[in-house]
């Protein structure tokens, strides 16, 4: 894993929880990483009944800004686990 530079200040960690439980209020929300490269799992009752890409596009939505630009935070979300409690 390489090193991603970026502009971005403050705690990349904290800042995708925090635009995940933005959209999804009631999300538990587990990231690990770095050098641009996450890792996250997000469980919420949200998901119930909904199909793999659904779940995914919702969480993807929440960090969209975090990912978008040359200097972006998040240059890759390596895995993304969604589950329902």
């Amino acid at each position: 894993m390489g090193i991603h530079l970026t502009s971005f200040q403050g705690s990349v960690e904290t800042a995708i929880r925090e635009s995940i439980q933005k959209l999804i209020p009631d999300a538990k929300v587990e990231v690990t990483g770095g050098g641009g490269h996450w890792s996250i799992v997000v469980v919420s009752s949200v998901f119930e009944g909904k199909r793999p890409l659904e779940k995914q596009r919702l969480v993807y939505q929440s960090i969209a800004h975090l990912m978008t630009g040359d200097q972006a935070p998040v240059h890759a979300v390596d895995s993304l686990r969604t589950l329902t409690p």
